[in-house]
């Protein structure tokens, strides 16, 4: 019989680990903003450009439905609104309130800062190469995932 491996074998045992605690860290960060770590990808995509429910979807590689759902809590805590797009009565665009627009760079520094706790033992060419490996196998599992934004 051949010797079977066990759960700290598998990489993805690590990686999931590692996922679930930067997760786990900044959503405790965030929660002080009343901000989940969702809607903050909503509020920092809106932030760099991406103004529709569609273009936060295909940035953030989640489905325009949640999306929707996450738009509509940020609406409710008056972080974000949705307005006509005088250009196209069928789109709506999404926009930061001031208070939104204010709150996304404080959030960012709480996302810097969790970077830096978990990565910041890896000088600059091993964060850029760890990202580099992620980011081909991500893209190798998902062929058709959209571009990141520059």
């Amino acid at each position: 019989m051949s010797e079977i491996s066990g759960l700290h074998d598998h990489l993805g045992y690590w990686l999931r680990r590692l996922s679930d605690e930067v997760h786990s860290r900044f959503e405790a960060e965030l929660g002080r903003h009343d901000v989940t770590v969702s809607q903050w990808g909503v509020m920092v995509s809106v932030f760099h450009g991406h103004d529709t429910t569609k273009a936060v979807a295909a940035h953030m590689d989640i489905d325009p439905g949640a999306v929707s759902r996450l738009v509509d809590r940020l609406t409710a805590k008056g972080l974000v609104r949705r307005e006509p797009d005088p250009a196209s009565r069928r789109t709506v665009r999404l926009v930061l309130t001031d208070r939104g627009h204010a709150l996304v760079p404080e959030l960012a520094e709480l996302a810097d800062r969790n970077d830096a706790h978990y990565f910041g033992s890896l000088d600059a060419g091993q964060r850029r190469q760890l990202e580099e490996w992620i980011r081909r196998l991500v893209g190798e599992a998902h062929p058709t995932a959209p571009p990141d934004e520059p």
